[in-house]
């Protein structure tokens, strides 16, 4: 163990840096689960993104195609 940590009581994972006063954890799968969360989290939040983007380009295809369709409509009266 490095000289300037020292295990916390009561908490087998963490160590305390004396240096810098930080406190680490040690337990790396811990660590490594809690990483793949959050690349999971930001990959759904990254399609409900592209998703309502293409709800919304697919609003705006509609509008253009109604549009079209009511000048069509007009046009021929």
């Amino acid at each position: 163990m490095d000289v300037n940590v020292k295990k916390i009581e009561g908490h087998p994972d963490l160590v305390k840096d004396l240096t810098s006063g930080a406190i680490i954890n040690t337990n790396h799968s811990a660590y490594a689960a809690a990483k793949r969360r959050a690349a999971a989290a930001q990959a759904q939040r990254d399609e409900i993104r592209n998703t309502t983007r293409e709800i919304n380009n697919l609003k705006c295809e509609m509008h253009e195609i109604k549009n079209l369709l009511n000048q069509l409509v007009e046009s021929k009266q």
